[in-house]
């Protein structure tokens, strides 16, 4: 039974999907003290939050159990990614659910600026008739610059044209061809300040983000340029801005983000030609529904892991096909295993190639496998498909991979070779069918292995007696044989074994195994 704690308040609809999962129990305890979180987070497999929750390095690292984080919303800025990463913890969010709102709300936001909507409202109420004062100006012919041209800033883009706007966007993780394709014109930052009558930011929080809108790019901006924010309020250096609306360089702005929330000692609250909303870009029925639900769904999938859709720290990208792709990363995950075992010290290099139409799409999945087979036997933190890459990237093992062209003797073929100080060794596997994994290569051995369960991996001199020796022993200490798979170099040189056992098999049984003349190598190996 996975236990949820949700730490803050979602939809009834993601609750009632929760009280239909048989195999979860889930709390919900909003408004917890960062202590009282991380007394209780040990308890539970998964967290779910909103943006009130800060799911730290201190409150992940009391999460012993922690197997899922998901943001109900699209920003993850409040949930520390890379300490998650590094425990293995996935992260994920609801990108599309709030998108339609959201960029409704900007679009709300640029009318009662444009309108002076919010302030002839208050002098109504108070008895005024000042209609002289609220002269606005129109949205038609005019150009709104878009920074950040993703799933909201498009949704943005496609409504302002529908009034008539030319729309620029700033995004330098888009193309120009995709501008095209919908009409937009994308043009670096330092034009698209020159150049708007509206600015609506829609872009990420990040290093580079925070604080963008500042006194340099205040002044850089066309002179009575009216500000839209419904995005993230660490993009805006807020007393900067209150200077740039004080001197008249922008005319207008409207806020629903701040740096602090709610505002405390802010100095744009009480200016005159700013518009406030209480963050309410995703406080829509529809979106409150949509992002409850789908954030539950997607706990659900990952916790029973049969899928890890909109997991921002996956290193791949999981889609609806993931349940084709599991099967190739367990099968790296075995041959690294594999190679751990076998390898005479600590893996340096790992160098992995995949061969057919199908591995090709797979690789970084597959390299993950690869990477967490190598690691978990030889590390001691723990390790999964969240945390191999830079668990290895942290312990100095470099990894390159490769595609091919299809191998003639296998449609799908992977292949991995590690390096340590002093040595190397090459395997290789593949999915009979897409599902039924096997070892075909030990570096020049060619076999057809089952990497299950405990495994004798035996090399010996290709002599007569070394099978019927080794059964002996194994007959003697009552340790049956499920399979035997054997290949060598060449007849009379050397041999290796791929032995599978129904059972572990003691110290003395390795012991009288290596005493036989003909054998050099025997390991003893749990797959």
């Amino acid at each position: 039974m996975f236990k949820i704690l949700i730490s803050d308040k979602l939809g009834q609809a993601g609750l009632d999907r929760l009280n239909l999962a048989k195999d979860a129990h889930y709390d919900m305890k909003p408004g917890l003290s960062k202590e009282e979180l991380m007394a209780i987070l040990p308890e539970y497999d998964a967290l779910i939050v909103r943006s009130d929750t800060k799911a730290t390095a201190d409150v992940l690292k009391a999460g012993t159990k922690l197997k899922v984080v998901g943001r109900a919303g699209m920003g993850v800025d409040n949930v520390d990614v890379r300490a998650a990463t590094l425990r293995g913890i996935i992260v994920m969010n609801t990108p599309g659910a709030n998108s339609i709102a959201t960029a409704e709300q900007a679009i709300a936001l640029m009318l009662a600026a444009s309108r002076h909507t919010a302030q002839a409202h208050a002098s109504v109420k108070a008895g005024e008739w000042k209609r002289s004062q609220f002269v606005g100006t129109e949205l038609y012919r005019k150009t709104l610059g878009i920074v950040g041209f993703g799933r909201i800033g498009r949704l943005v883009a496609k409504r302002a044209q529908a009034f008539g706007m030319e729309i620029l966007a700033y995004d330098p993780y888009v193309s120009e061809e995709v501008g095209q394709e919908l009409g937009v014109t994308l043009v670096d930052l330092d034009d698209l300040l020159a150049q708007s009558d509206y600015m609506t930011l829609h872009t990420a929080l990040m290093p580079e983000t925070e604080k963008m809108i500042n006194a340099q790019t205040i002044a850089q901006m066309k002179p009575g340029m009216i500000l839209i924010n419904a995005a993230r309020g660490k993009l805006i250096d807020e007393a900067a801005l209150a200077e740039g609306l004080k001197n008249g360089q922008i005319k207008t702005a409207a806020i629903d983000v701040y740096q602090k929330e709610p505002p405390e000692n802010n100095p744009l609250i009480g200016l005159p030609n700013v518009i406030h909303t209480p963050h309410l870009g995703a406080s829509t029925e529809e979106a409150q529904r949509d992002v409850a639900t789908q954030i539950v769904d997607q706990v659900l999938d990952a916790l029973r892991g049969t899928d890890f859709r909109n997991a921002v720290n996956l290193p791949f990208e999981a889609g609806l096909d993931f349940a084709e792709t599991r099967p190739y990363m367990e099968l790296g995950a075995k041959l690294g295993k594999l190679h751990c075992y076998l390898a005479d010290g600590p893996v340096r290099r790992v160098e992995i190639e995949v061969r057919g139409d199908t591995v090709k799409e797979l690789i970084k999945p597959i390299a993950a496998g690869l990477l967490k087979g190598i690691l978990e036997k030889s590390i001691s933190e723990q390790v999964n498909y969240i945390n191999a890459p830079l668990l290895a990237e942290e312990n100095g093992i470099s990894v390159a991979q490769t595609k091919a062209a299809s191998s003639l003797d296998f449609a799908n073929l992977i292949t991995c070779r590690v390096t340590w100080d002093g040595g190397e060794r090459t395997l290789a596997g593949m999915l009979f069918g897409g599902a039924e994994p096997r070892i075909v290569q030990v570096d020049n051995y060619k076999l057809d292995a089952r990497p299950d369960g405990y495994v004798l991996v035996m090399q010996n001199k290709d002599v007569y007696g070394v099978i019927g020796q080794v059964g002996t022993i194994l007959s003697a200490y009552e340790v049956n044989i499920a399979e035997w798979r054997m290949g060598r170099d060449k007849p009379g040189g050397e041999a290796l074994s791929f032995i599978n056992l129904d059972s572990e098999p003691g110290k003395e049984v390795l012991d009288a195994l290596n005493k036989i003349p003909a054998v050099t190598q025997v390991k003893l190996i749990n797959l």
